[in-house]
């Protein structure tokens, strides 16, 4: 992860001149290549990827048969892990011959969520799917899984390619970059400020977010302004008192704050509405439309990005069933996912479940997740 300190070229580089930076580190960003999306929407070509993903070890004769799953998100008890696990539920009726459990810890811990794993892969299943607390620390009981004979497969925040089969990615990373920093220049305006209140810094889908909203500003909207990023795991409590630092910290020159989870963007509306900075402080983020309801409603948010997640939880199981019939093998090209119809196979191994949509006050009461 970047925690480097960057010289003042490199800070130029990233968010137009130095002087524009209020901090001269760069923190919440992984070290992957970018591939930002052209200002203006244009699509730009995909270039089709090899399978990258990795195959069970001497898995048994699945095809047809029951297949029992355990889910293990991040945590469990916020509603984005509640809205997957329904999706789950709903396809495994839907298809009939597939058990889903959830089960996982209270916070987002990667040492009890490896704990999880590892004690599922103990007691037997047939099928593991996940969505990691950090990419490359999780990797080793998913290769354990992996040599037991069990599937395995990702959803939401990625492993390494080479310690599952398949990962279920909601939205791609640039698409959700545009949409957030789009959001926010409109808020605030091309030369605005603007914080983030992320979970930590190895958390593989925010790091990656984070990334491709660096190098889109650069391109798209170089003037503005990025003052810090801080952790705030997926507490409630913590982000909402890192949204309330963020405004005492640096007064009028903060004019957004982006919340890269479900728990940080309301705590982080919150916040604004507490200190009474509501028209002042735009809020952009990825949440549930339930929990930033109160906040749209009453205009202090204007826009909330984010996919279906009952949906991706959905996809995932379709995905594990696809599997273990055979038909999702390395080389697909799409998956067939019942009432979501087919879904394509892009780098290598990844599900795409669509772009991203922007929840607003004229649409947020047609969602109820």
């Amino acid at each position: 992860m970047k925690k480097t300190l960057f010289t003042a070229l490199s800070l130029s580089v990233l968010l137009g001149s130095a002087s524009a930076m209020a901090q001269s580190r760069w923190d919440g960003a992984d070290d992957l290549p970018v591939a930002p999306l052209a200002c203006d929407g244009t699509a730009g070509a995909v270039e089709a990827k090899p399978y990258d993903g990795a195959q069970p070890t001497n898995a048994p004769d699945r095809a047809g048969k029951k297949l029992t799953l355990v889910d293990v998100p991040k945590l469990i008890g916020i509603g984005y892990f509640n809205a997957t696990s329904k999706g789950m539920q709903d396809a495994a009726k839907e298809l009939g011959n597939v058990e889903v459990t959830t089960d996982g810890p209270t916070k987002a811990n990667i040492d009890e969520q490896i704990t999880f794993i590892d004690n599922y892969i103990t007691r037997g299943v047939d099928g593991i799917l996940f969505a990691a607390n950090d990419t490359v620390a999780i990797a080793p009981v998913l290769k354990k899984a992996l040599e037991s004979g069990i599937h395995a497969i990702g959803y939401d925040s990625n492993s390494t390619p080479d310690s599952r089969e398949w990962f279920v990615n909601q939205a791609e990373f640039n698409g959700i970059a545009k949409a957030m920093v789009d959001n926010m220049a409109k808020e605030i305006g091309e030369d605005g400020s603007f914080a983030i209140v992320t979970s930590t810094f190895t958390t593989p889908n925010q790091a990656r977010w984070i990334a491709e909203m660096s190098a889109y500003a650069e391109a798209c909207h170089p003037n503005m302004k990025w003052l810090e990023t801080v952790e705030a795991q997926e507490d409630n409590i913590l982000s909402f008192n890192q949204a309330s630092t963020l405004i005492n910290k640096y007064g009028d020159e903060l004019k957004g704050i982006f919340g890269m989870t479900s728990v940080a963007t309301p705590a982080s509306a919150e916040a604004v509405t507490q200190a009474g900075q509501c028209g002042k402080i735009s809020v952009v983020g990825l949440s549930t439309p339930n929990s930033m309801r109160p906040y749209v409603k009453s205009d202090c948010v204007k826009s909330v990005v984010l996919w279906n997640p009952v949906d991706l939880g959905y996809a995932a199981v379709y995905a594990a069933r696809a599997a273990a019939d055979g038909k999702l093998k390395p080389g697909a090209t799409e998956l067939e996912a019942g009432k979501l119809g087919k879904l394509p196979v892009v780098n290598g191994s990844e599900i795409l479940l669509g772009p991203p949509f922007v929840y607003d006050k004229s649409n947020i009461d047609n969602f109820d997740f």
